[in-house]
């Protein structure tokens, strides 16, 4: 395998793992509606600001979300929007999966 397609599967697994945590997809669900500020995160996910800013920063350096700062506030937006329609793929599959178990428990 050449370097630069080792780079590439690397780069591509770094967004997996970004992806790979409950409250970081929440965070990735809750920004497909558009910017927001870290104390909208917060609010949402319902956890501690240091514990979401480590997420943010995650999810920050796999490139999956941006932020800029606005006044005293930081603003926070989805830059890979595919990373939405991956979670649902994943969704689907795992709701199938538990319909198909719950099936063969009460069959």
């Amino acid at each position: 395998m050449e370097e630069n397609q080792k780079e590439r599967l690397r780069l591509k697994a770094d967004v997996f793992k970004a992806m790979g945590h409950p409250l970081r997809l929440g965070i990735i669900e809750f920004l497909q509606h558009g910017e927001m500020c870290v104390c909208d995160i917060v609010d949402h996910v319902g956890t501690e600001i240091s514990n979401i800013s480590k997420h943010l920063s995650v999810l920050k350096k796999a490139g999956i979300v941006a932020d800029r700062r606005e006044g005293l506030k930081i603003m926070y937006r989805l830059t890979m929007p595919c990373a939405i329609d991956f979670a649902r793929c994943v969704e689907g599959v795992v709701i199938r999966r538990l319909d198909d178990q719950r099936a063969v428990m009460f069959a």
